[in-house]
């Protein structure tokens, strides 16, 4: 049987075959063969993993990333790395290169926030950023945020998360459901979650307020376990077709008069819809 040797291929021919593999298949592929593992460190190859305004998010960096190559540059952007004064954090997903970000609490508009009488200030070892914001007592829970399109990858359907915790004394939150939106020019996303912990199924706070019946026991809308330790919210889901647009994203619970309190925020994130 014939065995075609990869080695006697011409480079630009084994780059063009490389071209069309995922990053991750090029870093195996570049086992098969020493002309593979050469053809595999192209800048060339790996810019095209980049994104076209990777040299702007380099300026933007809190600490300085020292590369050699393209290839070591993406690998580095794949873990996450903070931008814009630590406030905003961003990273590469490993097969595709699209980007996903994450908006730190002190970038959302938060009703009440500044006033300590409602809510709390603090650094959080789990968190990704220096603070994060926990509710003291409030009934007026508004959480809200936006970011350009051009933070994004385009071509790419997105959803966003808002990254939450629960403090153990936490009261009042699942009493009534709360509404989250994602708004990008004439398109809307709507749905509702209740603010309660996926392992427990009855707060302190069912037992304050929800003697009146407003309750209706959802077991569905919850928020989800992250590997890190926080829990994620689905606010809604996107598309970024490329124009530069405005992305709306907020968590609303302002129908009850009840109060409400032990919400941490660590921020909003948004990544790439998975296929």
């Amino acid at each position: 049987m014939y065995e075609m040797k990869l080695d006697l291929l011409p480079q630009d021919c084994i780059g063009y075959i490389l071209s069309f593999a995922s990053a991750r298949d090029i870093c195996r592929m570049s086992l098969v063969s020493p002309a593979m593992r050469v053809a595999s460190e192209s800048d060339i190859l790996w810019e095209k993993f980049l994104p076209l305004d990777y040299e702007e998010v380099l300026s933007r960096l809190v600490s300085p990333i020292v590369f050699k190559s393209k290839k070591e540059l993406f690998l580095k952007l794949c873990n996450p790395v903070l931008i814009d004064k630590g406030e905003k954090m961003l990273w590469l997903d490993k097969l595709t290169g699209k980007k996903s970000c994450m908006l730190s609490a002190r970038e959302l508009s938060i009703t009440w926030a500044d006033h300590p009488l409602y809510w709390s200030w603090k650094p959080l070892l789990q968190s990704r950023f220096a603070e994060v914001v926990e509710l003291i007592s409030i009934w007026w829970l508004e959480i809200n945020a936006k970011i350009n399109t051009r933070m994004l990858s385009p071509n790419t359907s997105y959803k966003a998360y808002l990254i939450v915790k629960f403090a153990n004394r936490a009261y009042g939150l699942d009493s009534l459901h709360s509404k989250v939106s994602v708004e990008v020019s004439n398109y809307r996303t709507n749905r509702t979650i209740y603010l309660r912990h996926p392992d427990r199924k009855i707060q302190l706070s069912e037992r304050l307020y929800t003697l009146s019946s407003v309750y209706t026991g959802n077991e569905d809308t919850v928020p989800c376990k992250r590997e890190d330790g926080w829990l994620e919210i689905e606010l809604g889901e996107f598309y970024n077709d490329g124009s530069e647009d405005e992305v709306k994203m907020s968590l609303k619970e302002v129908s009850g008069a009840h109060l409400k309190g032990g919400l941490i925020v660590g921020g909003i994130e948004i990544r790439p819809k998975k296929e």
